[in-house]
């Protein structure tokens, strides 16, 4: 699932690798000696200590180390020597990452989970250059839904049409004559629907399932079924809530999913479609069984999402299934709050080196508290201390010996 966005920001905006057998090693660099393009430093980061983590010793840990091993699983699914990322090579390889998964496989409380990180793991923090950390929430709404369109579930679900051609982020339409174009945006896509449709529900209710980028939708026999992310239009995001507080529909106060959806359960039809095709980016689902109603949806790195254990990142800057730990605040985590997160899924609107999405969990209350989460931050990733000696050489800092690697272990 690609996530395309957060919430106070959001609604504002419309988020798996293969098995390869594993090879025979190449011979290991002389000592010192970097692999050539492999640790590629990020484009700007710090030394640290567990000391500079604020409440890194009071973290509840239990949802980010379920998130962690499946993490773990996908890695053992890669070769040896595959990057986790080709943007973010700096985080090292699946081999880097083996002892790691291996140590904290087994289930562990909260204070050896914390010492085995200490051991294990250096923490880097990550700085914007630019100046703009941002931190929001997201979360897998439950929104009922019909097989057929009735009074007030009116808008259909779309599955991907016959004439969608997949080519990256710029996917293409196949037109009858057999040529290609960009595909279409928002409104011409619904106002000449040839998509199939997988269900029907309210207007509003299918705005923030593109919005979130996945969902359940419930239906009057009691049967769940996941709307899973297949694609979207290529087209670029707008802003909806700017849109209407500019035009004067909202105030400022009001930019939130609550207030936005208020704005149109009382406006006409005309204008709730005028609003939604603001936006030209549209979003296609594919039809899924609900599975284990405890997991959420998959993100990008295909694993199912942990509540307050997963959050989505930029890949053009990080790789997926890194840990981070992330300083910030929302009235949804109850004020200043501190926590570690597993980098498992991607968004259109998730941009920067210290930009995050934090996954709240599926339905009305998770929705609720994700909804608050628009603030500043800090961030700091987690690494091997393989991957972070190999990183501080690059950058020609301390060597990850001479840290403090943890409050007590110094």
């Amino acid at each position: 699932m690609i996530r395309l966005v957060s919430l106070l920001c959001a609604a504002l905006f419309l988020a798996g690798c293969q098995s390869t057998p594993r090879s025979v090693p190449p011979p290991a660099p002389p000592p010192g000696q970097q692999v050539p393009g492999l640790f590629t430093p990020p484009p700007a980061s710090s030394p640290a200590s567990y000391r500079d983590l604020p409440g890194w010793q009071g973290a509840p840990l239990a949802a980010s180390l379920e998130a962690f091993r499946r993490t773990c699983d996908r890695f053992s699914r890669r070769a040896w020597d595959a990057p986790l990322s080709r943007n973010a090579a700096w985080a090292g390889t699946a081999e880097d990452w083996a002892p790691a998964c291996a140590s904290l496989s087994t289930p562990l409380d909260d204070a050896a989970a914390r010492r085995v990180f200490e051991s294990l793991f250096v923490p880097v923090e990550i700085i914007d250059p630019e100046g703009k950390p941002r931190f929001t929430g997201y979360f897998e709404p439950m929104y009922e839904a019909r097989r057929s369109p009735e009074p007030g579930f009116t808008e259909p679900v779309l599955a991907l049409p016959s004439d969608f051609v997949a080519n990256g982020d710029s996917p293409l339409q196949r037109l009858p004559n057999g040529t290609t174009r960009p595909y279409p945006p928002r409104a011409e896509i619904t106002s000449n629907v040839s998509a199939p449709v997988i269900a029907w529900a309210h207007p509003s209710d299918v705005f923030f399932l593109q919005v979130q980028g996945s969902g359940r939708l419930v239906f009057p026999d009691g049967h769940t079924m996941r709307a899973a992310y297949a694609a979207h239009n290529g087209q670029p995001f707008k802003s909806v809530a700017n849109w209407l507080i500019e035009t004067g529909r909202i105030t400022r106060g009001e930019g939130s999913m609550q207030g936005i959806r208020a704005w149109m359960d009382r406006a006409s039809p005309d204008e709730v479609r005028q609003a939604m095709n603001i936006n030209p980016r549209f979003v296609f689902f594919q039809s899924l069984p609900e599975g284990d109603a405890a997991l959420g949806p998959n993100g990008a790195h295909n694993v199912p999402l942990t509540p307050l254990g997963s959050m989505a990142v930029d890949p053009s800057f990080h790789a997926l299934g890194v840990p981070m730990f992330v300083q910030t605040t929302a009235p949804g985590l109850g004020g200043a709050w501190s926590g570690l997160l597993i980098a498992q899924d991607t968004g259109g609107a998730i941009k920067g080196p210290v930009r995050g999405d934090i996954y709240f969990g599926t339905g009305f209350d998770a929705g609720q508290r994700a909804g608050t989460m628009n603030a500043q931050g800090r961030l700091w990733v987690l690494l091997p201390r393989k991957v972070a000696e190999r990183l501080y050489h690059t950058l020609g800092a301390r060597p990850v010996a001479a840290l403090e690697t943890a409050p007590g272990m110094g």
